[in-house]
């Protein structure tokens, strides 16, 4: 039975309980609350058409993962912030990890003076469709499965782990298992041993040469992102460190760890959920 009572806000409180949050991070937003929500679109990215086409296909509201525009938008560097707390997790020092990600915190700052960031919120307002956008509480959700899937292999192997079996591993959650990308390591080898892993997801995006360069300063074997540029990975490359290891899971697969669940949790509540855009 759907839950009449079930608005914007129920929704983002649904998420920030999965994954043990008490307030709504800087890159999440509800940009138009409403309710009751019976019957959403859910995509990875949306923008003014794919809201034009929820209110074409009688949508009661829309769900974006990634940062929309609005607050999300404007707050958006506070939560590149959370890579110091992962790095720290990993062995990293904290002034070492405040000093790695301080000129990504600036960098993107800057962007943000330049966005357009009532963009979407201004069509969705219009519209008088509800809208919000969810993204760390879900990226959060899917790093700890990530995390927990390295480790619960790699205790089971009776040796050493290697690079593979880090590979392996990320293969066995099926959202990465069947996604049409595959698993990359475009730094280090298969073979290789894999030491201390540190998977570098839910910190607004990935930590790119700087945040890999401070991890395996600090004793990680292999970092793990879910994308990577390619003159990123040049970059790391061009260190020449023995033994270390850039493993790419995929972008799009490794946020839907993290989404799909979300979904069902709506689907519990008797929400339709139309998924389109990466879902």
């Amino acid at each position: 039975m759907t839950d009449a009572t079930l608005d914007a806000d129920g929704v983002m409180a649904i998420a920030l309980a999965m994954a043990g949050m008490d307030a709504i991070p800087g890159d999440s937003a509800v940009y138009v609350p409403g309710g009751p929500l019976r019957r959403v679109m859910m995509g990875v990215d949306v923008g003014a058409a794919e809201l034009l086409l929820a209110r074409q296909m009688g949508m009661d509201g829309v769900i974006a993962h990634h940062p929309a525009g609005g607050d999300a938008q404007l707050n958006y560097p506070r939560v590149l912030q959370r890579g110091v707390e992962l790095m720290v997790e990993a062995g990293v020092p904290l002034d070492a990890a405040r000093a790695t990600i301080q000129p990504k915190v600036a960098a993107a700052m800057l962007r943000a003076q330049a966005a357009n960031f009532d963009h979407a919120p201004s069509v969705a307002r219009l519209l008088g469709m509800p809208f919000l956008n969810v993204h760390l509480p879900l990226d959060e959700v899917g790093r700890r499965v990530m995390v927990d899937a390295i480790a619960a292999h790699a205790a089971g192997l009776g040796r050493e782990a290697l690079v593979s079996d880090v590979v392996d591993a990320l293969r066995r959650i099926p959202e990465i298992g069947g996604a049409a990308t595959r698993v990359m390591v475009p730094v280090g080898r298969l073979d290789a041993p894999a030491g201390r892993v540190a998977v570098y997801h839910g910190a607004g995006t990935n930590g790119g040469f700087a945040v890999a360069r401070t991890l395996f300063a600090a004793g990680v074997g292999t970092v793990v992102y879910i994308h990577l540029a390619a003159e990123e990975a040049e970059r790391i490359r061009t260190l020449g460190l023995p033994d270390v290891n850039v493993v790419v899971s995929g972008h799009i697969a490794s946020d839907l760890i993290g989404i799909n669940p979300f979904v069902a949790a709506l689907r519990g509540r008797g929400v339709e959920v139309v998924r389109m855009s990466g879902l």
